[in-house]
């Protein structure tokens, strides 16, 4: 490994999902080791590298999904969960690399880095649980629209800081309970318990967002909520929705007068 900014497009370019697992946790333990610098700035693929399948479709011609009792249905959630990791894996190694000119802090690099191994744990738990369940990602189709929040935001780290950690990822922390509570209703305990691990962590990658939005919003000179809510209008396409877990996103330090004003 060249530098963290190589390891990182490296990890983006990856077409196949357990080289991005495998790469994710040797450089996380290459960095925490000392083993790496951060390297010279370099160009940033417009695309992560992507597997043959499954099938990306427009987010509108997605079929509906929701936890039942059936294999199926509990295939599908997985498979969609999956999914979201997998581009979760890259929007935070693409964090590290495309942003690494800007003399952060090392801090920066730090809690990215974990959130990207542990964007790359999630996956790789979830397609455990898919092959114990008969199937595998890449089974069902999917939806091409997660990537489009990077691209969206590529040319600023406090709109994409903004965006994936403090509206996609607090997100996560809204609905993921009620999913984890269906799967426990249903019997499935195991899935329930990778759901579990993932919200546990998603609240830390909340936070991190939270942590380095508002320091670099304040070094700019910037008002933090007024600014955070400024860039959702301007970047987030859709609508913040209710109901909120207000109680997941006041302990990730994303407190209810960011999201509430504009909500709905």
């Amino acid at each position: 490994m060249e530098s963290l900014k190589h390891a990182a497009r490296e990890i983006l370019l990856a077409a196949d999902p357990a080289d991005k697992v495998s790469l994710s946790a040797a450089v996380a333990t290459a960095w925490r080791g000392g083993g790496l610098a951060l390297g010279d700035p370099i160009e940033m693929p417009e695309r992560p590298g992507r597997p043959e399948r499954p099938v990306l479709l427009r987010p509108g011609d997605m079929p509906r999904r929701k936890v039942g009792g059936s294999q199926q249905k509990r295939v599908a959630l997985l498979h969609a969960l999956a999914h979201i990791e997998l581009n979760a894996i890259d929007l935070a190694w693409d964090i590290v690399a495309r942003f690494a000119g800007l003399e952060l802090p090392r801090g920066f690099y730090d809690d990215w880095v974990t959130v990207g191994a542990e964007e790359a744990l999630h996956f790789d738990l979830i397609s455990q649980r898919l092959a114990v369940l008969g199937a595998a990602y890449g089974d069902l189709p999917a939806h091409d629209g997660l990537w489009r929040a990077a691209s969206d935001t590529a040319h600023d780290v406090l709109a994409r800081l903004a965006i994936v950690p403090l509206v996609l990822e607090a997100r996560g922390l809204d609905v993921t309970p009620t999913m984890i509570a269906d799967l426990h209703r249903i019997g499935d305990t195991e899935s329930a318990a990778i759901l579990q691990r993932i919200y546990d962590d998603e609240i830390g990658h909340v936070a991190s967002g939270s942590r380095w939005f508002n320091a670099i919003a304040v070094a700019r000179g910037l008002e933090p909520t007024e600014t955070w809510q400024k860039l959702v209008r301007e970047h987030f396409r859709g609508n913040l929705k209710k109901p909120f877990n207000h109680a997941a996103r006041d302990q990730a330090g994303l407190p209810v007068d960011f999201y509430e004003p504009i909500a709905d």
